[in-house]
């Protein structure tokens, strides 16, 4: 029932926050985020047809958007790497080009015509890259991006019965609706082509970069400029996207790759979920001002460069173990040995939290919500689900860690008691 209701709500938070967060489109009444005082209002906007949803333009944008990422992955040259092994002994060969796919993407989007700013109402010119477009047809292509996503799980769901498919720990339950959610396959492919790989890192990462472009866009045809709040989270965010890109190899360490199966969880996450609700505070900003004056976009940018400080040098650190625990970098850290063979380490960015990086990309989407500044709490949504987020993922990896090291985990955690920030949490 926990599935069930999850597939169905979070479409709907999907549009609730478009239609409780937009602006006026024609830049004339200003932005909104629904509060006490336009909420009457914020409910007039929600759609009465289904074209309020739905654009073929948008449609046919997303299935072309997904296309040319799986022509960049098939063709732009870069190392193949082994992942980690699986339980049959077999290691899967990934391709790393996605730094260069996230490069190539930014060239094409850059190559879109610029928008029409001697008019406040921006109108599609033809152009499925034209930048306004992505702002204009924002619900559209979020709908697009939703039924591809619930076609894909149906697919996932369909092969995943096919003999020899090597299944998730926890995707074959025999409750058809929670594997569906969960995902059955651990890892699907189609030839050499691995599909939850590719879909966990570009397309909709990516998309989230463009969109928020687009949200520069819009924001400068309505003002004829760009505020400095909409700079740092266009910048900071594409950080942030850029980061992941970079250091693709790392993801292949991932509980997601390792663990998770290729299901509804993954695939709406993936294609939807992502780019439409984490480029919430670039369209929110795109009518409202935000945090505004040297300083206070100072001691933002200071909080998320901590929390990148934090994020990458914790990761950075435990994905150097994993590859190779003999490695300058990392021989010189305490660890403690368990019965499977494997050493955990208690010592450096480890040693402070057992889950100090979950801290530090808190921090990060903390910063970019404080951008948007305190007229309402819809544009902080990313650092309130983002919490829930992380907390129920750090619960998921405690009992799966139990299970996996046994008497060994309890010792670990005495060793590292603090969970996401040192001697508090």
């Amino acid at each position: 029932m926990g599935a069930a209701a999850t597939m169905i709500a979070l479409p709907i938070v999907v549009y609730g926050l478009y239609f409780m967060c937009r602006g006026s489109c024609d830049g004339t009444n200003g932005g909104y985020c629904v509060d006490r005082e336009n909420y009457p209002d914020a409910l007039s906007h929600l759609p009465d047809s289904l074209d309020a949803l739905w654009n073929a333009d948008a449609a046919i944008c997303v299935f072309a958007w997904i296309c040319f990422h799986v022509v960049l992955e098939r063709f732009l040259p870069g190392d193949r790497v082994p992942g980690v092994e699986l339980s049959n002994g077999e290691r899967l060969i990934y391709p790393l080009n996605g730094h260069l796919a996230f490069w190539m993407s930014l060239l094409v989007v850059a190559c879109a015509p610029a928008p029409d700013v001697s008019s406040s109402v921006l109108t599609f010119s033809g152009s499925l890259l034209d930048l306004s477009f992505l702002y204009d047809h924002y619900v559209h292509l979020a709908t697009a991006s939703l039924l591809l996503s619930f076609g894909l799980s149906a697919y996932l769901y369909y092969r995943s019965f096919a003999p020899g498919a090597m299944l998730a720990p926890h995707g074959n339950s025999g409750n058809a609706i929670y594997d569906f959610f969960i995902g059955r396959e651990l890892n699907p492919r189609i030839g050499s082509f691995d599909l939850k790989y590719f879909f966990e890192l570009r397309p909709g990462l990516i998309g989230w970069v463009a969109i928020n472009l687009g949200c520069v866009a819009k924001q400068y045809a309505i003002r004829g400029h760009v505020t400095g709040a909409m700079l740092l989270v266009n910048l900071f965010q594409g950080l942030y996207v850029w980061d992941a890109l970079f250091q693709e190899r790392a993801i292949l360490t991932t509980m997601d790759i390792i663990n998770d199966g290729f299901g509804f969880m993954l695939a709406f996450g993936d294609i939807c979920w992502v780019p439409f609700t984490y480029s919430l505070q670039a369209r929110y900003l795109v009518e409202n001002d935000g945090v505004q004056g040297p300083l206070a976009l100072s001691l933002v940018c200071a909080l998320n460069i901590l929390g990148y400080c934090i994020f990458r040098g914790a990761n950075g650190q435990k994905d150097a173990f994993r590859r190779d625990p003999s490695d300058p970098s990392v021989a010189h850290l305490e660890t403690i040995s368990t019965k499977r063979g494997r050493k955990l380490l208690v010592s450096g960015w480890w040693g402070m939290a057992r889950k100090i990086n979950y801290t530090g990309d808190w921090l990060m989407g903390l910063s970019w919500c404080l951008f948007t500044g305190f007229d309402s709490i819809i544009p902080y949504f990313y650092a309130i689900y983002f919490a829930i987020l992380l907390v129920h993922r750090a619960l998921r990896d405690d009992d799966q860690c139990s299970r996996k090291y046994g008497a060994d985990w309890p010792k670990y955690k005495a060793k590292v008691p603090y969970v996401f920030i040192p001697g508090v949490l």
